[in-house]
């Protein structure tokens, strides 16, 4: 028997949950987003099948869902929707257990009372009620009476101990956790099979409230010239998605995903003339003259309200039609392999780097941290003492990044000799530049600032016409060491001369001085005043009259600098601030 019109035809329903019908093949992961690749295995029936997947995180970015599959099917559309909020939930043996209980406390209620009227009664008794050869008998019924209630109660009491013990222990099963509000989302899936079989599908889709950032181990080995420098590059990894993250590969991005790609648009840039404001005597006069004339004034009040356009509420539904696979006979695919310590790099605007093995980080908005790759750079050390403010010397890095992956931003731990120094802070650094890294004080080298020498002369027979004033500054610096100590800097500095009346020179160092020369045209040239000691003008244009010597120390030695200047003022009497 045929008809025109068959019968509807009903789609064969498969229900999936996300977290324990899947299982998490990658995780890329941003500085503000994870991409999530979730892989689905079941079978399918020939025809129509209708996916169900739910427990799908609240926060999922529709816009972003993606659907891969492998199989002899074909993926028909997509519809993305949100459950309802869970409340508490109850169980059979949960009902029944609070029936028990209001029971036993009704019966607990019932022997309290009979004990109750029992102690009331006995109470009651008077002489004119009883006679004397009945009250042995009354009292040792009332005994028995007042024990069995007793025997009861506590029996009552320890069963109503127990149904409480037995609802809490059955709450705590079926009690819904907060996580599990979080994860709402449920995707309908319609898979068209050509015949029965085991299909694989992908659900790929970003979510937010996940991020990682760069932070270092910064390790300096200061009896060794090679490779003096060891930095330790890690990630701290966070995410409150809802969903935990257990034994999945993850890949870190340096790359930031754009979401606005459209070229900005400049507005009209106008001028105007500003008009002050009236004021109050103006304001008054108006207002007089508006009363004499007796014209009626009328002040309007304008509400300038701003329109917004709201755009329709967008579909959380998507059709999309994927060729899963045109063979029935296609073999499901080997499973993806782990892959080990590795880091690869896609040059120098972004890097990927993939954990190694497998890692676990659960929905606790807590940072988790991860060895990314050990690198030794390119390092040259260089110490710096500014004696005239601290006898202390800072010890510098300067750190070329020779590898090929690009260093984030982030704050380093630094240690040098296995010993905590100091916090520091990495900036972006490409491969092949270079950055400074501050290393803290190093208190073996010793730096002694001796009192400044004064001497003071006048010129002029009869009446003194100008004074002269010799001033030597001596450092002594001394390498505890048992290296020596190269590109060892020195600041110092003599006085600027903002008057006519006042000539500086500096004597020793021999660096020419004149109003050109400080400003910069003799800036860059050098005087050697020892073997291995340099002095220039230090800072370039407005230097501030600072001198600097580069020198080397060498193993548990001593070298001492000098510092010579002097100042002419004229006349004799003038007083000199700053001197």
């Amino acid at each position: 028997m045929t008809t025109d019109n068959p019968p509807a035809f009903e789609p064969t329903g498969i229900e999936l949950q996300s977290v324990t019908d899947s299982t998490i093949t990658a995780v890329s992961l941003y500085s503000t987003r994870a991409e999530v690749t979730r892989l689905f295995k079941f079978t399918v029936q020939t025809g129509q099948n209708q996916v169900n997947i739910s427990g799908l995180p609240n926060v999922l970015d529709e816009q972003s869902l993606k659907v891969e599959g492998r199989g002899a099917a074909t993926i028909h559309d997509v519809t993305l929707s949100m459950a309802e909020k869970l409340g508490s939930r109850s169980s059979p043996k949960l009902e029944e257990l609070l029936i028990m209980q209001e029971e036993k406390a009704d019966a607990l209620a019932r022997c309290q009372q009979a004990l109750s009227s029992v102690k009331q009664y006995l109470g009651s008794l008077t002489v004119q009620h009883l006679a004397p050869s009945q009250l042995e008998e009354v009292l040792q019924q009332s005994e028995t009476t007042g024990a069995r209630l007793d025997a009861r109660k506590a029996e009552l009491m320890r069963e109503l101990k127990r149904i409480n013990a037995d609802i809490d222990s059955e709450r705590a099963q079926i009690k819904i956790s907060p996580g599990q509000n979080k994860l709402r989302n449920k995707a309908a899936i319609g898979v068209f099979a050509e015949s029965a079989g085991d299909v694989e599908i992908a659900l790929v889709y970003a979510v937010p409230f996940a991020s990682w950032a760069a932070f270092y181990d910064i390790r300096v080995n200061m009896d060794t010239k090679e490779s003096p420098v060891t930095i330790i590059y890690k990630a701290a990894v966070q995410q409150n998605t809802g969903e935990s993250w257990d034994n999945v590969p993850l890949q870190l991005e340096t790359a930031t995903p754009t979401f606005g790609t459209d070229v900005p648009q400049l507005s009209a840039w106008n001028l105007d003339i500003f008009q002050p404001p009236p004021t109050t005597y103006a304001r008054n006069a108006r207002a007089h003259y508006s009363s004499a004339s007796q014209a009626p004034v009328i002040i309007t009040q304008m509400s300038h309200r701003r329109s917004r356009s709201r755009s329709p509420r967008r579909s959380r539904s998507r059709s999309r039609r994927h060729s899963v696979s045109s063979s029935s006979d296609d073999p499901l695919p080997v499973p993806m392999g782990i892959m080990g310590s590795t880091v690869t790099s896609t040059g120098n605007v972004s890097a990927t780097f993939r954990v190694p093995g497998l890692v676990s980080i659960p929905c606790d908005g807590a940072a988790h941290n991860f060895t990314i790759v050990e690198l030794h750079p390119q390092a040259a050390m260089s110490w710096v003492a500014v004696p005239k403010r601290e006898a202390k010397t800072h010890l510098t890095a300067h750190i070329t990044n020779a590898s090929e992956y690009t260093l984030l931003s982030g704050t380093a731990n630094v240690y040098v000799d296995g010993s905590f120094i100091a916090r520091s802070a990495v900036p972006t650094v490409s491969p092949q530049e270079s950055f400074d890294c501050p290393l803290g004080l190093d208190p073996s080298i010793r730096i002694t600032y001796h009192p400044v020498a004064k001497k003071l002369s006048q010129t002029g027979f009869y009446k003194k016409s100008a004074t002269h004033h010799v001033f030597t500054q001596r450092i002594a610096i001394q390498n505890t060491k048992s290296v020596v100590v190269e590109n060892l800097k020195i600041i110092d500095q003599i006085p600027s001369s903002q008057n006519a009346q006042i000539k500086v020179k500096l004597v020793q160092p021999a660096l020419s001085l004149d109003e050109d020369t400080v400003k910069g045209a003799e800036v860059g040239k050098t005087v050697k005043v020892g073997a291995d000691i340099v002095a220039r003008w230090d800072g370039g244009e407005n230097a501030d009259r600072r001198v600097s010597w580069t020198c080397a120390v060498p193993a548990q030695g001593k070298i001492n600098l000098s510092l010579e200047w002097t100042v002419t003022v004229s006349p004799a009497n003038a007083h000199v601030i700053g001197l």
